[in-house]
């Protein structure tokens, strides 16, 4: 078989991403996060979790794309809750997966804040602010959120309340 170097080059590439997508089995990525039913049980708990205490919070599920999928607000909740409780929840599942912790609280300990020049500090929806947890498979630990809380007096108590949801529902995370 006669072939000139451009038939070879691309027959090796077409056989490289013809074995990768073999790989990957076929061209539908498959992407882990938890069902609808479970993320608004965990906003629900962490929300009542912080109601039996006297606080009036919001909770936000965030999936693995970032965006919100399930959000429960408290009765008397102030207005930024909400925002703040969904950035709670994009940094535990950004940076919690980015530097394998499960807290913001963890995060703001190992002083994990991006880069040196500081420009993903800039972006939105990153808040180091204690209230958000990593949700993480059982099985392998593979990161599926994050759920974030506001609106109780001091974030301590609002990670406190999304922890005690995470702790209630961990082992439906499979």
């Amino acid at each position: 078989m006669n072939m000139n170097r451009f038939t070879q080059s691309a027959l090796v590439a077409g056989g490289l991403f013809t074995s990768i997508a073999a790989h990957a089995q076929g061209h539908v990525v498959m992407t882990p996060k938890l069902d609808w039913m479970t993320a608004t049980r965990l906003a629900t708990e962490a929300v009542d979790a912080c109601a039996k205490q006297g606080y009036s919070v919001t909770a936000t599920v965030v999936d693995t794309t970032g965006h919100q999928q399930a959000v429960i607000k408290g009765d008397s909740v102030p207005l930024q809750s909400l925002s703040v409780s969904y950035r709670k929840a994009y940094t535990a599942y950004s940076y919690g997966m980015a530097f394998n912790m499960d807290t913001t609280t963890a995060l703001i300990a190992a002083k994990v804040t991006g880069p040196a020049n500081g420009a993903l500090n800039t972006i939105p929806e990153v808040l180091f602010v204690p209230g958000g947890v990593t949700l993480r498979r059982v099985s392998d630990h593979a990161v599926l959120g994050g759920i974030g809380v506001s609106g109780a007096p001091g974030g301590e108590k609002d990670e406190a309340c999304a922890q005690a949801a995470v702790t209630k529902y961990r082992a439906d995370f499979r």
